[in-house]
């Protein structure tokens, strides 16, 4: 098993807010819901 890095993790949010960004239309609970998970460990990272 693989360690994730915080570039694997900047790439996966990158990704998703291009799904977010590209079908505004849907509601898509999930990908919102890992883009603030995300977003919550990149910005604990960048403070430590």
């Amino acid at each position: 098993m693989q360690e994730t890095t915080q570039a694997d993790r900047e790439h996966e949010l990158r990704e998703l807010l291009d799904t977010l960004e590209a079908h505004p239309e849907k509601s898509l609970p999930q990908h919102r819901a890992r883009v603030a998970v995300l977003q919550e460990m990149l910005g604990a990272h960048e403070r430590a």
